[in-house]
C-alpha cells in the first residue's frame, strides 16, 4: 500500500518562537556501530533517524480543555509535582510544526478515538470539524478506536471518505472531503465477508526508507460502544490480528512496523514525566497494554497505544527478551510523544538498540496556530446559537475525579428527577463513569459569565445522545449489578456507578472481586435493599442494553424510553438553579469508601 503523497510546500510553516519543551525521555542503550550516521562520501549513512510523532485520544477537544482535563501533572527535580495548563489544536498545531523543523524524515501518528465524546464544537456537526482540524495537523495515519465506532461503521466510513452527513446534510457550502489520512481497522471485519472494513496497514515511504503501520482497536470494543454502532461487525484478538499482518507487511518487504494499538495501560504515575522504567523494564506499568507488548511478535518495533488516557513511556521486553518501546500521550491534545526511530538501510529494520522516546506537554506559552484559530472560529459561530444558551447556574466546579465524582451524582440525580416524571414510581438512577466526560467548571470560558452553564458546557459533560431508560429489577438483581462494578468484566479495572441521592452502599477496597461490595451496606433512603422487591432504576441507554460489563442490567422489565441523557442535565439544571440561588455540587457522600 502507497503513502500519500505530499505537495513539496506542505509543511513550509512560518518562522514560529522556540519554546521550551517539557519532556520525559526513555532510551535503549546505544549500540550502534561507529560509522552509524557516516555516509564516507558514498550516499547515504547506513542509519537514518526517524522521527515519529504521536498522540491518542483527541475526542474531537479542538478548543483547550477546561478544568483538571485540560492539565497534566509534572514531577518537579526535587520530586515535588506540579500542574500544567495543556492541550488545545491551535497550541498542537504550533507544537508539531516546532518539532517536525529539521526532521527530513517524519511521520505523524495517533492511536485512535480522535473522534466521539466530543465537544460541542466538534459533536454538533458529527465530527467534521475534528477530521478538518487533522488534516490541517498533517496526521499521516491512525487507528480507529472504540469511539470511532459510535455512530456506527457507515458513519466512520464517511470520515475517511468524506461526502454531506446523510440526514442532517452539509454544514456549509463546500462538500466534506473526509480524512487526508488513512484510518486502520486490522481487527474490525465486516461479519458478513470476514474482512477488515477499512486498510489493516499502511506503509509511509520517503526515498528509500519505509515504515508499515498496523492498526487495531480493543477487541472488547463491542463491550463499552452501543449495540447499534458495532452491528453487523466482529472484533478479533489485538495480539494475533498485529502478528498476521506483521508477516504480510515482511513478505513486502517492510521490516520496519510500528503497532497503533487503541488499548492502553496504567503507569504507576499520574505523572507524563514519570520515569516508567525506573523500577525495572516494564514493572511501572499494568493493564490490558502490557500482556499485548509481551506477546505482539517481535518484527513490531514500537507500539503506540490508548484508550486509557493516561501518559507512559515505557520498555516492555518483546516474546524474544528484548526490551521495546510501548507509549501513551494521555489524551485530549495535552501531550504528545516524540520517539526516534533509527533505519537501518542495510536491513530495512528498526534498530532498537537506538530508540528514544519521549511525552512533550502541549503548552499554552506558545503562539496560536492561525489556520486553527480560524477553523475554529468558523465552527463556533455556526455552534454559537445552540452552544450560547444558558441552562442553568454552579455556585462552585462541579469535578470529574474521584470514584464518586460531583459531576456523576448530578447527572445521576438529573436522571432520577427525570424518570419520576416519565413514572412516580422510579426508585433510583445509575449512571456509568464512562459516560461523565467532563466536569463542569464555576469559571466563564467565554461571555457568559461565571457560574452559568451552557449547553455548550452540557454537551461536553453528555455528548453521547443516550435515551434515559426506565426499568424493573429485583433488590436481588440490583445488588448484582452493584457487585458487577468490581467483578468479572470490571474485576481488573472497576467501573463505579455513580448513584442518585438516596442510594447508599460501602465498597470495601481492602477486599477482592464482588465481596467488595459489602450486601448489608446497600439501602435507598436509610432502609436495606430487599433482594425480593421490585425497584425502578433509571440509566441511560447504554447501560439499559448491558454495556460496560452491566451484564444484568441487560435483563431489566418494564421498559419505558424517555428523552436523550442531556436533554434530562439541562432540565434538572434549569429547574433547580437561578443566576439568584445557583446549584452547590452534591457532597459525594452516597460511597462509603474502605482502603
Amino acid at each position: 500500500m502507497e503513502a500519500k503523497s505530499r505537495p513539496s510546500g506542505r509543511r513550509s510553516y512560518a518562522l514560529l518562537a522556540s519554546a521550551a519543551g517539557l519532556a520525559t525521555v526513555a532510551a535503549l542503550a546505544s549500540a550502534l556501530p561507529a560509522d552509524a550516521h557516516s555516509g564516507k562520501g558514498h550516499g547515504p549513512s547506513r542509519y537514518q533517524d526517524v522521527q515519529l510523532l504521536s498522540f491518542n485520544d483527541l475526542h474531537g477537544n479542538l478548543e483547550p480543555p477546561s478544568g483538571s482535563s485540560g492539565r497534566v501533572t509534572e514531577t518537579q527535580a526535587d520530586g515535588t509535582t506540579k500542574t500544567v495548563d495543556a492541550g488545545g489544536v491551535e497550541y498542537l498545531a504550533t507544537h508539531l510544526r516546532q518539532a517536525r523543523k529539521g526532521h527530513r524524515y517524519s511521520v505523524t501518528a495517533a492511536g485512535g478515538d480522535m473522534v466521539g465524546a466530543s465537544p460541542l464544537i466538534s459533536g454538533l456537526f458529527h465530527d467534521e470539524p475534528t477530521i478538518e482540524a487533522l488534516n490541517k495537523l498533517d496526521l499521516d495515519v491512525t487507528t480507529v478506536g472504540n469511539h470511532e465506532f459510535d455512530e456506527g461503521a457507515g458513519e466512520l466510513a464517511r470520515l475517511q471518505n468524506g461526502g454531506c452527513h446523510p440526514t442532517d446534510g452539509c454544514y456549509t457550502d463546500k462538500k466534506f472531503k473526509g480524512a487526508d489520512f488513512p484510518y486502520l481497522a486490522a481487527n474490525v471485519l465486516d461479519e458478513k465477508t470476514g474482512k477488515p472494513i477499512l486498510k489493516p496497514y499502511w506503509v509511509w515511504k520517503k526515498k528509500d526508507v519505509r515504515i508499515g503501520f498496523i492498526g487495531v482497536t480493543l477487541e472488547g470494543t463491542p463491550g463499552i460502544v452501543s449495540a447499534d454502532g458495532v452491528k453487523g461487525l466482529a472484533f478479533k484478538d489485538e495480539v494475533e490480528t498485529i502478528n498476521k499482518y506483521a508477516k504480510v507487511l515482511q513478505r513486502q518487504g517492510v521490516q520496519s512496523i510500528v503497532a497503533l494499538v487503541h488499548e492502553g495501560g496504567f503507569p504507576s504515575s499520574s505523572s507524563y514525566n514519570y520515569d516508567c522504567d525506573s523500577p525495572g523494564a516494564g514493572d511501572g506499568i499494568s493493564g490490558p497494554v502490557v500482556d499485548i507488548a509481551k506477546n505482539v511478535t517481535p518484527a513490531v518495533d514500537a507500539l503506540v497505544t490508548g484508550h486509557t488516557h493516561t501518559a507512559y513511556v515505557c520498555t516492555v521486553d518483546d516474546p524474544a527478551g528484548n526490551p521495546r518501546m510501548v507509549t501513551s500521550a494521555a489524551s485530549f491534545g495535552r501531550l504528545y510523544t516524540d520517539t526516534t526511530l533509527t533505519y537501518d538501510r542495510y536491513t530495512g529494520d528498526i534498530a532498537r538498540t537506538a530508540v528514544k522516546s519521549a511525552n512533550h506537554v502541549v503548552t499554552r506559552d506558545v503562539a496560536k496556530a492561525p489556520d486553527m484559530t480560524g477553523l475554529i472560529g468558523r465552527w463556533n459561530t455556526l455552534a454559537a446559537p445552540i452552544g450560547n444558551r444558558a441552562i442553568g447556574y454552579i455556585s462552585a466546579d462541579v469535578n470529574n475525579t474521584g470514584t464518586e465524582s460531583a459531576m456523576g451524582d448530578l447527572i445521576a440525580d438529573a436522571q432520577f428527577a427525570y424518570g419520576r416524571e416519565l413514572d412516580p414510581e422510579t426508585d433510583l438512577a445509575l449512571m456509568n463513569p464512562g459516560g461523565v466526560r467532563a466536569g463542569l467548571t464555576y469559571a466563564a470560558k467565554g461571555s457568559e459569565g461565571d457560574g452559568v452553564v451552557t449547553y455548550a458546557e452540557g454537551f461536553t459533560v453528555q455528548p453521547f445522545a443516550n435515551t434515559v431508560n426506565l426499568q424493573d429489577f429485583t433488590g436481588a438483581q440490583l445488588i448484582q449489578v452493584l457487585k458487577e462494578q468490581v467483578s468479572g468484566a470490571n474485576a481488573a479495572a472497576p467501573k463505579i456507578l455513580q448513584p442518585s441521592r438516596g442510594l447508599t452502599y460501602t465498597l470495601d477496597l481492602t477486599k477482592t472481586g464482588a465481596d467488595r461490595v459489602v450486601t448489608d451496606s446497600v439501602k435507598l433512603n436509610g432502609t436495606a435493599v430487599d433482594p425480593a422487591a421490585t425497584y425502578r432504576v433509571a440509566t441511560n441507554s447504554f447501560l439499559a442494553g448491558g454495556g460496560d460489563g452491566f451484564t444484568t442490567l441487560g435483563q431489566g422489565t418494564g421498559d419505558l424510553v424517555g428523552t436523550d441523557d442531556l436533554s434530562a442535565l439541562a432540565q434538572y439544571l434549569t429547574a433547580n438553579s437561578s443566576a439568584t440561588a445557583p446549584l452547590a455540587p452534591p457532597a459525594t457522600n452516597r460511597i462509603t469508601i474502605v482502603q
